[in-house]
């Protein structure tokens, strides 16, 4: 099971450059968080700083109420082995062979057996779809590989929090969907608290449970998928649907003036997306990726949505239209609502929540056929 990260008033600089300040969010244990931002903005800044690679100058984050920031370095040791982490670019030993790679940690950390490490590393090859490849070396295996071969040794240690920097870097659309669909499937398997930075409009709207936005140095907004992908905050609503029109502009920050203009003139013309596909006009939540066939259900999609059910009130009319359209039959009726002329309308009488339905033989994917090279 994962657990909780409380941000509070994080601040980090380099010299006289602030990065950002003042950032205050929690990452819900189990459940799969995104970073967004545009680049500059100090993501991968921020994951090392939640690791303790990187002291910020102001604030706290405390993992099982040992503050990171402040701890002594055995405390930051013991700490630290709660996490894995998948670099950019997997950060595998060009030298060594994936079996080997994915060892490593268990070499350096523990005291096991080289039958215990055998185990594990053939388990967590599994996971990600290497069984087959153990012998090959970085330069030999496809992008894609290598990522999941980072992955694996991330989870070789079995961490309770993962860090992603940019996973779909340098993946062509069709792997960056395999490996959505793995993230997803190992947040069913071992219900880690996972933490993405990604610059994939795809993989911000269609993974996590939460998403949070970096820009101007500070964090815009954070908190559940529904509530991101209905914001109207001019900068959210832009990023989130790779438009032109709105406050990023092509290397800073735009002109206050012209970002206003373009946005009335954006309204003028009706081009509010609310969550709709990129440079449509549509008004849906778009579908959170499942998890395949034959694996757990993601305990942390109940958690958020309840999350989200319980300050649904305090949101615009027009986003609380959106969450409800976006529940299912059965989730309408467990939570009381339906969607109604103007804000969602209640039940009188909710419904006991609906059994949990059996699901179909799991039927591996490319990612987990043995020496799939997707």
């Amino acid at each position: 099971m994962g657990v909780e990260v409380v941000v509070e008033g994080l601040s980090k600089s380099f010299g006289r450059q602030t990065i950002w300040g003042d950032v205050t969010l929690t990452l819900p244990q189990g459940e799969i968080s995104v970073l967004l931002g545009p680049s500059g903005t100090g993501k991968s800044v921020f994951l090392k700083s939640l690791v303790g690679l990187l002291r910020p100058e102001h604030g706290r984050v405390m993992i099982n109420g040992v503050d990171i920031c402040s701890c002594s370095e055995h405390k930051l040791y013991e700490t630290r082995k709660l996490f894995g982490v998948l670099f950019q670019d997997g950060a595998l030993f060009g030298s060594m062979n994936l079996f080997d790679n994915i060892a490593f940690p268990l070499r350096e950390h523990t005291r096991k057996t080289e039958a215990e490490v055998r185990r594990i590393v053939l388990e967590k090859m599994e996971m990600v779809g290497l069984i087959g490849a153990e012998k090959k070396l970085p330069g030999e295996i496809s992008g894609g590989m290598r990522k999941r071969a980072g992955l694996a040794r991330a989870l070789v240690l079995d961490p309770e929090i993962i860090l992603f920097d940019e996973p779909d870097s340098g993946l062509d659309p069709v792997r960056v969907a395999y490996l959505n669909q793995l993230i997803v499937d190992l947040n069913a398997q071992i219900d880690a608290t996972f933490l993405i930075v990604t610059h994939d409009i795809g993989t911000a709207r269609t993974v996590p449970d939460n998403i949070g936005m970096l820009f101007r140095r500070e964090l815009v907004m954070f908190g559940p998928r529904e509530v991101l992908l209905t914001s109207t905050e001019p900068v959210v609503e832009q990023f989130l649907n790779g438009r032109r029109e709105g406050p990023i502009g092509m290397s800073e920050e735009k002109d206050a003036a012209q970002a206003a203009a373009e946005l009335a003139a954006l309204a003028a013309n009706g081009g509010s997306t609310l969550g709709g596909p990129k440079g449509g006009g549509g008004t849906g939540i778009v579908p959170q990726i499942e998890v395949s066939p034959g694996l757990p259900v993601r305990a942390a999609v109940r958690r958020r949505k309840e999350r989200v059910m319980r300050i649904l009130h305090t949101l615009p009319p027009t986003a609380q239209q959106a969450i409800v359209a976006s529940l299912t039959p059965d989730e309408q009726a467990y939570f009381g609502v339906y969607a109604g002329a103007g804000a969602p309308q209640r039940m009188t009488q909710p419904i006991a929540p609906p059994s949990p339905q059996p699901r179909e033989p799991w039927t591996p994917s490319p990612w987990t056929r043995p020496g799939g090279e997707a």
